[in-house]
């Protein structure tokens, strides 16, 4: 679990500061974070929530919206849905190479004796994060992904009172998972489930 978590939370922050080096902004570069390294990238609120809740966030990648050559808003919105995109991409990669049989599908019971067991289920937990992360990181709250790029993406006259969100920061975010959670609605869980089925599904039988 903390293995496939470290992959899945690494390769959606490198990508966010992949994505704003090659559009012209260095701050993350500059900052360390255009590293697989993933201590860099450990956000510890977002890692306790992805352990207790199963949704969470990596520590935010520094941009400065200034230096994007596509234009602050669209830029941003590229840079956001990075991360996200990542995730998703690596998910279908590890599908398809179970699907060519490079890669064991889970089947039966995990054993420490059993390598190709022990394998198959960190690859199944690896794909499992990485839809999680990607999902959820679209939802259109602050400080996730999705925030960023509605913004990006919303008419000016509607991103601009809609970015004002951006100063509750996490806390209406923390309130939505929790309530999600321990109020019994599983609305979150549901949308994430589906989302991995879809995956799976899309993939498996390209």
């Amino acid at each position: 679990m903390v293995l496939a978590l470290l992959i899945a939370i690494t390769i959606h922050e490198f990508s966010h500061a992949l994505v704003a080096n090659r559009l012209g902004d260095l701050t993350a570069t500059a900052m360390g974070r255009l590293t697989l390294n993933p201590i860099k990238h450990l956000d510890p609120l977002g890692t306790i929530m992805l352990v207790v809740v199963g949704f969470g966030w990596g520590k935010p990648v520094p941009v400065d919206p200034g230096r994007l050559r596509v234009g602050p808003r669209q830029g941003m919105a590229l840079v956001s849905i990075a991360g996200p995109a990542s995730n998703l991409i690596l998910a279908s990669a590890l599908l398809l190479l179970m699907r060519g049989g490079i890669l064991p599908v889970p089947h039966g019971t995990v054993s420490l004796l059993n390598s190709s067991a022990l394998l198959s289920n960190l690859v199944t937990t690896v794909i499992s994060l990485n839809i999680i992360l990607a999902v959820f990181n679209m939802i259109p709250l602050p400080p996730l992904d999705g925030f960023k790029v509605a913004l990006g993406v919303l008419p000016r006259e509607v991103a601009y009172p809609f970015s004002r969100l951006e100063q509750y920061g996490a806390m209406v975010l923390f309130l939505l998972v929790m309530v999600d959670n321990y109020a019994g609605t599983g609305v979150l869980s549901r949308i994430i489930d589906w989302a991995q089925q879809l995956v799976v599904t899309v993939v498996m039988g390209l």
